[in-house]
């Protein structure tokens, strides 16, 4: 949910400068609302107009946390591990050992 909020306020302020929202800096978009939302409790008693103001004035700050150009930005979706031809440890080591002792005598 938060997440969403967040990429919705970043939408609005690329919006605002008509920049792709996707050259915007989440975390420097996550700093900044933590930044403002003190100055934000601080300055409530004085309206919201005033607020709307502190508002524009973040969505400004948040549109000029950019990222730079991306290119090939995907990571594919494989298997890191190859495939083993051994089965997994199901019993204690010590008891492994022993049948591989009496099996092989």
């Amino acid at each position: 949910l938060a997440y969403n909020l967040i990429r919705t306020v970043m939408a609005q302020a690329a919006a605002r400068r008509a920049i792709p929202p996707r050259t915007i800096s989440f975390k420097g978009t996550l700093q900044l609302l933590g930044e403002f939302q003190r100055l934000i409790d601080y300055q409530e008693h004085r309206g919201p107009t005033h607020r709307r103001a502190i508002y524009e004035h973040l969505l400004d700050a948040i549109a000029s946390q950019r990222v730079a150009n991306r290119p090939d930005r995907f990571e594919p979706r494989l298997l890191k591990r190859r495939p083993k031809h051994f089965a997994f440890l199901r019993k204690p080591r010590h008891v492994i050992k022993d049948e591989m002792r009496k099996g092989v005598r």
